[in-house]
């Protein structure tokens, strides 16, 4: 692991904030002042392929990165796309016969699963001042 690799890690497992690339290039210039985006971007991949750190990409704006490599769930705002952890587990058995029916319906063999909430974080529902069914017909239009 390079010196510059090994800063990288470090910053992403200070931020609990699942940060995009360019976050985690800020926090590591005041560090490495002389590091460029594509070196930051380089090493995010090599460690999230060699499993040191989660690549969040499914439909945000921004590749984001998660420090937590353990299985758990995201929930995300729709408006300003902050993705935070959802303390929850389901139960075992319940995943178990899910994956069961998704099986015999698609005939695929499963080797994991994502699980996503969608809604709006308390600060944007706040800020905007609207009622909820008006943010959702917003967000659907």
């Amino acid at each position: 692991m390079t010196q510059q690799r090994k800063v990288i890690l470090e910053e992403v497992r200070k931020m609990h904030t699942h940060p995009t690339a360019d976050e985690v290039y800020e926090a590591v210039r005041k560090r490495l002042p002389k590091v460029s985006l594509g070196t930051v971007y380089r090493n995010l991949d090599i460690l999230s392929k060699e499993g040191y750190i989660r690549k969040i990409d499914q439909a945000y704006p921004q590749m984001r990165f998660d420090s937590n490599t353990e299985d758990h769930y995201h929930v995300v705002c729709m408006v300003c796309g902050r993705v935070d952890d959802i303390p929850f587990e389901p139960p075992k058995d319940e995943l178990d016969e899910l994956e069961k029916r998704i099986i015999q319906v698609s005939k695929y063999t499963i080797l994991g699963h994502n699980l996503e909430f969608l809604g709006l974080c308390p600060v944007c529902r706040k800020s905007r001042g609207d009622s909820l069914e008006e943010k959702i017909k917003e967000i659907n239009s």
